[in-house]
């Protein structure tokens, strides 16, 4: 079956910047190689991956009346996704994303949020029908939260599962969306930021994972980088561990396993463990080449491994 993926999400055009090392307050460094732009946005890379990966996907977002949102729009539609419910707005820029890249593929992100911030809830009303035939509906936090707050709402009264990639992580997240949310998909600083609780062993994430569900979400997915997925799902738990490569450009691993897992997994969740081998398996993949939305595998890719 192919599932159904309605994401709601944002669309960024990605500024990579290559050094030696971040540098020090008052220090000048001169770039490894050219900066490059490259299509992005944590909404638009999992849309993209998940489509590559086998599911049918319904984008939603805001982009500017620029060159910059043009070509995300056309990098989006080339992948097949469905770009109906995005919107072009006058009032911003469209986002950007600046990506600062070490040699060890490591990487740290600034984001201006431009047009993504400025989604409204008429924005996701207008694509009710869409999201109400997803089998599985998708946001993250670089958008504003009205929208998403509205679009889980639809999905939960239709019997949609919502998935919630809390980044960038907020020191709290509004009462309404934790009750609307099906699984919350955070990495490791993102689930420590959420709980206060510090998330480095098994037993720290099943102690994280307890934290959510008295919050009010029963199941939890945590990346852990190279040291595997942690999950808490149906009842279950266990930690299933990464595959060993060299990092190239670890720039959309995350974007990437969250997509795979929405192709993979069904919506009862009973093939997790499975679902969340195969999207461990996408994002070394990933993280194997530079590059964002450019990075991400197709399904041949990955079941040729």
């Amino acid at each position: 079956m192919t599932n159904q993926v309605t994401v709601v999400g944002s669309l960024n055009m990605d500024i990579h910047i290559p050094v030696d090392h971040i540098p020090l307050q008052g220090e000048t460094l001169s770039l490894l190689r050219p900066s490059s732009q490259a299509a992005g946005g944590k909404g638009a890379n999992q849309a993209v991956a998940a489509q590559r990966l086998g599911a049918s996907v319904h984008f939603i977002g805001t982009i500017g009346k620029d060159d910059a949102g043009q070509f995300l729009l056309k990098k989006c539609q080339n992948e097949g996704i469905d770009i109906s419910g995005v919107r072009e707005l006058s009032a911003a820029n469209t986002g950007q994303a600046f990506i600062i890249l070490e040699p060890d593929g490591h990487n740290s992100i600034m984001v201006e949020g431009g047009a993504n911030k400025l989604g409204t809830v008429e924005n996701v009303t207008d694509d009710r029908a869409n999201i109400q035939s997803s089998q599985i509906l998708i946001a993250q936090l670089e958008t504003n939260l009205e929208p998403v707050i509205a679009a889980f709402s639809m999905a939960k009264k239709a019997g949609v599962l919502t998935i919630l990639n809390p980044a960038p992580a907020l020191p709290k997240l509004p009462e309404e969306l934790i009750k609307l949310t099906d699984v919350i998909t955070p990495n490791e600083t993102e689930a420590g930021t959420l709980t206060n609780l510090k998330v480095e062993t098994k037993a720290d994430c099943e102690e994280s994972a307890e934290k959510f569900r008295e919050m009010g979400i029963a199941n939890t997915v945590i990346t852990l980088g190279s040291r595997g997925v942690f999950y808490q799902v149906n009842g279950k738990s266990d930690l299933i561990h990464a595959h060993k490569v060299k990092p190239v450009d670890t720039t959309a691993a995350g974007d990437t396993f969250i997509g795979a897992l929405a192709a993979k997994m069904v919506p009862d969740l009973s093939n997790i463990a499975e679902a969340i081998e195969f999207a461990n398996l996408a994002s070394s993949l990933t993280v194997q080449k530079a590059g964002a939305m450019d990075s991400i595998p197709d399904l041949a890719s990955v079941e040729n491994q």
